[in-house]
């Protein structure tokens, strides 16, 4: 059976749960990034192969690729290659059936709808159909991996969806601008108050009691008020720092759903016409 592409703006972590869905689905896979990805949940996020080359995600390895030649090789290994490229020049020269965008800069940065047959956005900044075929919802709730095939996305909130009873609170945004210097690290339990890090000679507490689930990478050079790290509260969830998120899979799920139905109308639409021919 033949592979057909699609290639996924952005490799954050909830765009990484898109990329497992199709990837596990049988779609060849590019992840399109920028040269500087700010992950916070790092060890489940494939943008992190941007600075340590390959990066591996549960029992999924993607692969930073340098140039367009050596895409063929990684997908012949079962990989997922990932190239730097924010202005999706990819796109056009590769032409996949699909182009799906995992950005989740709450505002649409450059996806048009007539990039690819299909595209696909995740989360608010998109309309459709004017902008993209479909938009997947990633507001935690009802509602979240819905696939929506006329209007947008619930907007931003500015506020974290709640996990252990815990929403504003699980964040942490950077209090000053400068590099960062990590003193805990994914997966290691901390207490509320405690150092986690230090901006210059600035210290980041941990705002609550848990498991850090995420933080930016060391030495990354951050913005006040930049989303810097996030906590779990529930200690017993230790191990789920590695493995992908029940709503990035949930989103992945819509972006999977939208795809397979989009493919679907496209051949009905295809065998009409012929029948239409005869």
């Amino acid at each position: 059976m033949k592979k057909e592409l699609v290639i996924v703006r952005g490799g954050g972590d909830i765009a990484t749960g898109t990329i497992a869905k199709l990837f596990q689905s049988g779609f060849l896979v590019l992840i399109l990034e920028i040269d500087n990805p700010s992950a916070i949940r790092r060890k489940v996020a494939f943008c992190d192969a941007v600075f340590d080359k390959v990066a591996q995600v549960e029992d999924m390895t993607c692969v930073l690729a340098e140039s367009k030649e050596e895409l063929k090789d990684i997908w012949e290994k079962n990989q997922i290659p990932l190239m730097i490229d924010p202005e999706g020049r990819m796109i056009e020269e590769l032409t996949p059936i699909a182009v799906i965008d995992g950005i989740l800069a709450k505002k649409n940065l450059g996806t048009k709808r007539d990039m690819a047959p299909i595209t696909i956005g995740l989360g608010p900044g998109f309309s459709a159909p004017e902008d993209v075929c479909a938009v997947i919802e990633t507001k935690r709730g009802h509602r979240l991996g819905r696939v929506i095939y006329e209007g947008s996305a619930i907007a931003n909130t500015g506020i974290p969806g709640i996990i252990g009873g815990y929403g504003k609170e699980r964040v942490i945004h950077a209090p000053v601008s400068g590099k960062i210097k990590n003193i805990h690290e994914i997966g290691d339990l901390v207490e509320k108050g405690e150092v986690i890090a230090k901006i210059g000679d600035t210290p980041v507490l941990a705002s609550l009691t848990g498991v850090l689930r995420g933080i930016i990478k060391d030495g990354y050079p951050v913005t006040k008020g930049l989303k810097i790290a996030d906590i779990d509260p529930r200690k017993e969830e230790q191990k789920n720092c590695y493995t992908i998120s029940d709503k990035a899979r949930c989103v992945g799920g819509g972006a999977l759903e939208a795809l397979m139905h989009l493919l679907w109308l496209q051949e009905e639409n295809q065998q009409k016409r012929e029948r239409e021919n005869a």
